[in-house]
């Protein structure tokens, strides 16, 4: 069982920088590849980001590539999402998982956190 709970977001301009952080709950979190998700208002939830359990692989959306910086830190049970150059855009509920395969999928989800960037 992992427990996760997200934190980090808020209002920025667009341009700005946030760090969202999620801190894990369990002793299996470091057996975990861990993943960012987003949810804009009237759209599907859509993968952002990734991270293999010992951090040495990441994997991004196209749409965050180059702004966005996944990492972890198993020592904490903590991953983050470093989100650079922000745009109106990327305004979502950010959710992080645990996760497994190469399609992403969440055994775990945590609560979210909001990111608005306005223009």
């Amino acid at each position: 069982q992992v427990q996760l709970v997200e934190s980090g977001g808020g209002l920025v301009q667009a341009g700005g920088s946030l760090r969202l952080s999620c801190a894990a709950s369990g002793r299996t979190f470091s057996s975990y590849a861990m993943g960012w998700f987003r949810q804009a208002p009237g759209k599907e939830r859509e993968f952002v980001a990734a991270i293999s359990w010992s951090g040495g692989s990441t994997y991004y959306a196209d749409s965050v590539k180059g702004r966005f910086t996944i990492s972890r830190d198993n020592a904490k049970n903590t991953v983050y999402l470093q989100m650079n150059s922000l745009k109106p855009e990327d305004t979502a509920v950010y959710y992080c998982a645990a996760v497994h395969g190469s399609s992403w999928y969440a055994d775990y989800w945590g609560q979210g956190t909001q990111v608005t960037v306005s223009s």
